[in-house]
């Protein structure tokens, strides 16, 4: 019988349930590395569903029903409008 995966958020909660438990100070070692190492399991499983999710949100579907690549723009000033310089900006 094939166990069922934890959902994102399931994960995601028990990634914070560990980080709240480490925080606490009052952790045997032992445990506390156990803790640590299957967070930073977790946080690599959760960290590769969101770049899945990304990429797959990454494709949006025009008019016409063809499919554009989502460019997400960045803070690159040479990116013509990016960053904080142009109008409006405090820098002025």
């Amino acid at each position: 019988m094939a166990t069922e995966k934890p959902t994102f958020e399931e994960q995601l909660t028990q990634l914070q349930q560990i980080v709240s438990h480490l925080e606490q100070g009052n952790v045997p070692l032992e445990e506390a590395l156990q803790q640590f190492q299957e967070g930073i399991k977790l946080s690599k499983e959760l960290q590769a569903k969101l770049t899945s999710a990304e990429k797959t949100l990454g494709h949006l579907i025009d008019d016409s029903g063809n499919e554009k690549v989502y460019e997400k723009q960045s803070d690159d000033p040479s990116n013509n409008g990016g960053g904080n310089r142009g109008f409006g900006s405090e820098n002025e």
